[in-house]
C-alpha cells in the first residue's frame, strides 16, 4: 500500500481508505465480522478509515470504536468522521451551528471510544449556518485537541472558495479536505472542485467510485435489473434500463469493462485505479460489505493506469462529464426551489400587456 500526505496536514494516508457506511443495520449488521473486516484493512496497509454519525445512526461509529479498541491500532490509525444530517427527533439535532457541533462531536467521541478525531468533516453544506460560525466552532475544537484536522464532503467549489475566503478575513481555520463523489462515471468534479482543492492545498478523499454498484458488473446493457431489491428499489429512476440516462451509463459500462479486459483488470480494480490516479486525490474510499469484497478491492491496489488507457477512458466519458449523480449529492436551494428561479406570476413579463 502507498501513502500520501492528506492536503497541507503533514499526515500521511494509505492510498485506499476503508468506508464503513455498509457496517451496521444498513449493511453488515455482524459487529463481529465487521471488526474483522476493519482489521484485515488495516492489517494489509490501510490506515485511513471513514465513517460518519448519520450510518446506521451511529451504529458504524460504534463499530469502528470497537475495531480500534487496543491503544497501538488506535494511534496507528488515522480516523475520520463527519457531521451534519439530522440524528433524532426534535428541532437542532443537525446541520452546522455550534449548538449542534458542539453536542455532536461529543458523541462521537463517545461512541468511537477515543479522545480525539484525526479529521472531522462538516458531511454537507448548510445554508441556515454562517461558515464562519461553522469555522470558528471548528476551529475550537482543534484548539481543544478533540480534532486534529477538518474539512468538508461534496461542497460545490464556490462554497469551498467562500470557506477559504472567510477564513482568510477573519483569521480562522481553514477546511483542510474535501471529500466529492468521484468516479467513471461521475467526473464532473474534474472542472472546478478537484482543481480548487489543489489550488488551496487541500487532501481530497472521493466517495462511491463504483458508482453505486454500476462499476461492480453488476448492473450490465441487455440483462434485466430487478428494480425491487436492494439500492434499485430505493431508487428505481437511476436503474431502469428504459430511461435513456440508464442507457448511457450501461453503454459505458460495456466500453469500461471491454478496457478491463484489455488490460487483465476487473472492472472494480479499472474504477478505483482510475480515481486514485488524478493528481489532486489523497485517497479513494472503498466500502466493503464483507470480507470477499475487502479482498477483492485490496488485490486491485497494484493496478496502474498507463496514459493510453486513461486515453480511451477519456474517449468513453469526457473529462469533467457526469453521467451519473451519486445519491445524496447536496443540490443548492436555487435548484430545488422552484420559487427561487420565478418572479411573481405578475412580474414576468418585461412589458405591460
Amino acid at each position: 500500500m502507498r501513502y500520501r500526505v492528506l492536503g497541507g496536514t503533514g499526515i500521511e494516508v494509505s492510498t485506499y481508505c476503508l468506508g464503513t457506511m455498509m457496517f451496521g443495520a444498513v449493511g453488515n449488521p455482524d459487529h463481529q465480522e465487521s471488526v474483522r473486516i476493519i482489521h484485515a484493512a488495516l492489517d494489509q496497509g490501510v490506515n485511513f478509515v471513514d465513517t460518519a454519525d448519520m450510518y446506521s445512526a451511529g451504529e458504524s461509529e460504534e463499530i469502528v470504536g470497537k475495531a480500534l479498541r487496543d491503544r497501538r491500532r488506535r494511534e496507528a490509525t488515522v480516523l475520520a468522521t463527519k457531521v451534519y444530517f439530522p440524528l433524532g427527533e426534535g428541532r437542532n439535532r443537525g446541520g452546522l451551528s455550534r449548538r449542534w457541533i458542539t453536542q455532536a462531536v461529543e458523541n462521537s467521541l463517545r461512541r468511537l471510544g477515543t479522545e480525539w478525531i484525526d479529521l472531522y468533516q462538516v458531511h454537507r453544506p448548510d445554508p441556515r449556518t454562517d461558515i464562519e460560525e461553522t469555522l470558528d466552532v471548528l476551529g475550537d475544537l482543534v484548539t481543544q485537541g478533540k480534532i486534529r484536522a477538518f474539512g468538508c464532503s461534496t461542497f460545490p467549489a464556490e462554497d469551498i472558495v467562500e470557506a477559504h475566503t472567510v477564513a482568510e478575513r477573519r483569521g480562522l481555520r481553514r477546511f483542510r479536505t474535501e471529500q466529492p463523489p468521484y468516479s467513471l462515471l461521475a467526473r464532473g468534479v474534474e472542472a472546478s472542485v478537484l482543481p480548487v482543492a489543489q489550488r488551496y492545498g487541500m487532501g481530497v478523499l472521493t466517495w462511491s467510485p463504483l458508482a453505486s454498484g454500476f462499476l461492480t458488473g453488476r448492473y450490465r446493457k441487455g440483462r434485466p435489473i430487478d428494480l425491487s431489491t436492494g439500492r434499485p428499489a430505493l431508487v428505481p429512476h437511476r436503474f431502469d434500463p428504459a430511461l435513456p440516462t440508464t442507457a448511457a451509463k450501461l453503454d459505458a459500462v460495456e466500453q469500461f469493462v471491454a478496457l478491463a479486459d484489455d488490460l487483465g483488470c476487473t472492472l472494480p480494480e479499472l474504477a478505483i485505479a482510475f480515481a486514485a490516479a488524478h493528481p489532486a486525490v489523497s485517497s479513494v474510499i472503498i466500502g466493503p460489505r464483507t470480507m470477499d469484497q475487502l479482498e477483492g478491492l485490496l488485490k486491485g491496489a497494484p493496478v496502474l493506469l498507463t496514459d493510453e488507457a486513461m486515453d480511451r477512458i477519456d474517449a468513453i466519458v469526457p473529462p469533467g462529464t457526469d453521467l451519473y449523480a451519486p445519491d445524496g449529492v447536496w443540490r443548492p436551494a436555487a435548484l430545488t426551489d422552484p420559487a427561487l428561479r420565478r418572479r411573481p406570476l405578475g412580474d414576468r413579463a418585461a412589458a405591460d400587456a
